[in-house]
Formats: C-alpha cells, structure tokens, sequence
C-alpha cells in the first residue's frame, strides 16, 4: 500500500511540474505581443492630435490652400514648352509644385477631419486679401512673355508669393494650437525662405 501510495504522489507531483511547464511556454507569447501595444496606439494619438484645433488653423488651411494653388499655377506656366523658362526656373517650378502639392492634400484632410469647409477653388479671380497673392491680371500678363524676361518676372512674383506665405505661417504659428499645423507652419517657412533665397541670388546674377 505505500508503494502504491508513493506512486500515486509521484504521477501527481508529475502532473503538476507539467502543468507549471506548460504556463512557462504561455508566458514568452505573451510578452510577445505585449511590445505591439504602442502600434496599435498611434493612429489614436494621431486623431487626437488633429481633433484638437482652433480658429487660427482653419484660418491657415483655409487660405493656404488657394495660395499654394496659386503657386502651383506659376509653377505649371513656367514649365510650359513654349515660355522658354531657364533651366534653373524650370528646376525651380519642379520642386514648388512637387512640395506644396501634397501639403494642398494635408491640409484638405485636416479641414475635412475637422468638419470644416474646404475653400479650395478660387474660380476665376484671386482673393487678393491673402499676403502675396497674385492679381488675375498679373496672373495673365505673366503668360505673355517668354525667355529671360519670364524667369525674371516670374521670379519676381514667386518671391511676393513666398513672403505672403512666409507671413501666414507665422501668424499661424502665433495664433495656432494643432500640432500638426505648427509643424507645417514651420515647413513652410523653412521651405520658402530657402527658396526665396536661392531666387533672390539668380535675380542678382
């Protein structure tokens, strides 16, 4: 009998080492998964981020927007074939267009997030309260001319237009409290004085 007994005390404690085994194999899983926690968080941080916004941030998307449409509208007249932009014009336009394109999409996605009105088309005249925005007739008269005395002109109005930019994202960056629009901010003034710089050395020769 105490054979027996012995025995039965041994398959049992067997079946315990088991058991405490098998909670041992559980656990490295779990501390697996537990790292891809904070993934699964960003996209949350990001919509809060973007919930949280003020008047002065529908004021800067709002009209940046038709501003960097204008801009990319110069950008399109200097790249067409027949205008004979310079190279460095041309190289120009490429890189304004190519940069303020998708920074037109952020901000419609913000507006859109925000429940707020998207006033992305200026139809056929230019809202000229906006700093640096071009007249329509100046807009015409720059696709009059062709050669160096485009990429002068031109030039010339990038230059007003990027100021005009220059002086609502900083007034954006006074005013404003969304994250996301203080960090444009700070793009666009970063990105436009450096080329506002870089055209104001090619107006000097």
């Amino acid at each position: 009998m105490k054979l027996r007994f012995l025995s039965v005390l041994a398959v049992v404690g067997a079946l315990g080492l088991a058991a405490c085994g098998s909670d041992d194999v559980a656990s490295p899983a779990s501390q697996t998964a537990a790292p891809q926690a904070p993934a699964s968080q960003a996209p949350a941080a990001t919509t809060t981020s973007g919930a949280a916004f003020n008047d002065a941030d529908v004021t800067f998307a709002q009209g940046m927007i038709p501003h960097h449409q204008q801009a990319i509208e110069m950008a399109d007249i200097a790249l067409g074939p027949s205008i004979g932009a310079s190279a460095q014009v041309r190289d120009l336009a490429t890189r304004i267009k190519g940069g303020q394109d998708p920074e037109i999409q952020l901000m419609t996605g913000w507006l859109t997030a925000w429940a707020q009105p998207v006033q992305s088309n200026m139809g056929t005249g230019h809202d000229m309260s906006m700093d640096g925005m071009m007249s329509a007739e100046e807009m015409d008269s720059l696709g009059t001319i062709t050669g160096a005395d485009f990429d002068k002109m031109w030039m010339e109005m990038m230059v007003r237009h990027h100021e005009g930019a220059i002086a609502m994202a900083q007034t954006a960056k006074a005013a404003g409290s969304n994250t996301e629009v203080l960090a444009l901010a700070d793009q666009v003034i970063a990105a436009q004085q450096s080329e506002i710089t870089e055209m104001q050395k090619l107006l000097r020769g």
